[in-house]
């Protein structure tokens, strides 16, 4: 047990303290907010090229958005 409390009082002092600002996580989280907007809109960019390209198969949502006519159960 005390070699235990001695190694954990160790790593406790060798660690370095940091410290974070509100300023600092509010600038590093618009950043990664930033990052994430942009690589979904990469994404969904690209997804709509392969679609009108006819690359990737449709799902529902996007076939009733660009074929609406598919859907039109007033003939039966």
């Amino acid at each position: 047990m005390g070699a235990e409390n001695e190694s954990q009082e160790k790593r406790t002092q060798e660690r370095p303290k940091s410290t974070l600002t509100q300023e600092q996580f509010l600038s590093w989280k618009r950043q990664k907010d930033a990052a994430v907007s942009a690589n979904k809109a990469e994404v969904s960019r690209k997804r709509a090229e392969d679609i009108a390209a006819g690359a990737v198969q449709m799902n529902g949502r996007e076939l009733f958005a660009h074929e609406p006519w598919v859907f039109d159960n007033s003939r039966y």
